[in-house]
């Protein structure tokens, strides 16, 4: 059997061949975005960029899938496109080593892209994205918070004014509605925050993880019914 193979059971030649066709842009490759990366590349996407401006630090090991001790100081868009062309070599990636912002964000969008996954921190960035995306009619989706939660993990796909206990959902609902975005589709999860000692946010290997499978499972899915 192919690698392939087992999905093509599922969706068929024609299915397969419709993801290969597509074109993906995914903006920040950490505990979120490199499980999404992955599970997009192994389904069958074929053309994938993807931008982020970090490098690999210990503090990674616990839940990034690019994390290891052999890939620390190097480019996370590096070290994710050398292993997603290990599971696809025919793969298109273009790792892009930037952080996204308003200077690139006109070149990186020149490109023709047919789904746009926000996986960015930071609320600025990440409403820039948002608003590109909207601008320019493509379907594009947001994670949101998955720190400082250790329950088995619960996400739901909603539009952001449908959210609640989510202090990033909150900044994105107030940002987007002074860009006068009334909807937009996010992954978040209701489940309640642990309260810690600390100022940096606490995470675990499955919950990141289990958010960027549903983002992959959603956008799969979504360009499956094109078909």
């Amino acid at each position: 059997m192919q690698g392939s193979d087992r999905t093509k059971l599922l969706i068929g030649e024609d299915g397969l061949n419709t993801l290969a066709s597509k074109s993906i842009l995914l903006v920040g490759v950490g505990g979120v975005g490199g499980m999404t990366a992955e599970a997009l590349i192994r389904a069958g996407i074929e053309n994938l960029t993807i931008v982020d401006y970090d490098v690999v630090d210990i503090t990674n090991l616990n839940r990034q899938i690019i994390a290891l001790h052999s890939t620390i100081g190097k480019p996370k868009v590096e070290v994710l496109k050398n292993r997603l062309l290990d599971i696809n070599p025919k793969a298109k990636i273009t790792a892009i080593n930037s952080k996204f912002c308003q200077e690139m964000s006109e070149e990186l969008f020149s490109n023709n892209f047919d789904y746009v996954i926000d996986a960015i921190d930071d609320v600025v960035n990440k409403l820039l994205l948002i608003k590109t995306a909207h601008d320019k009619n493509i379907p594009i989706i947001s994670a949101l918070g998955s720190g400082n939660r250790i329950e088995i993990p619960c996400f739901e796909i909603v539009d952001i004014n449908k959210t609640e206990n989510d202090g990033l959902a909150k900044k994105i609902r107030l940002g987007l509605r002074e860009l006068g975005i009334k909807k937009h589709t996010v992954v978040y999860t209701k489940q309640k925050r642990i309260p810690t000692q600390s100022n940096t946010i606490g995470s675990i290997s499955y919950f990141p993880t289990v958010c960027g499978c549903v983002i992959s499972g959603y956008v799969i899915n979504k360009l499956l019914e094109e078909k």
